[in-house]
Order: C-alpha cells, then structure tokens, then sequence
C-alpha cells in the first residue's frame, strides 16, 4: 500500500497490517511478518519517480 506523508513523499506500507518498517534482508514487515511483493515494490517506485520532478521544481 503507497500513502503520502505530511509533505507529498510517497511512503510504503505493509499491505495486510499498515506498518510502515520492513525488514529491508528479508522484504518482510517487522510488524506481522508479511512479505513485500514486487509488484508493491514497482508501484512504490513509480509513485517515487511521480513524486522527484514535483519535488525538484520546488528548491
């Protein structure tokens, strides 16, 4: 699950749970143990890259 925090970035969330730490050896949830799918991977990516040119034009 992508949500945005308080300034826009987007930020990855747990999918069965919401915890937002992953265990990055593992791509598993520190809360619940669930592992992190690569397509949770790939629209986080996506959503990061929507996010970069935005974030740019404002400096």
């Amino acid at each position: 699950m992508i949500f945005f925090n308080p300034s826009g970035a987007p930020e990855l969330a747990c999918n069965a749970c919401g915890c937002r730490w992953f265990d990055r050896m593992t791509d598993t949830c520190y809360e619940c143990g669930a592992e992190v799918s690569e397509e949770d991977v790939a629209e986080f990516h996506k959503a990061l890259a929507a996010f970069q040119p935005g974030r740019q034009q404002e400096k």
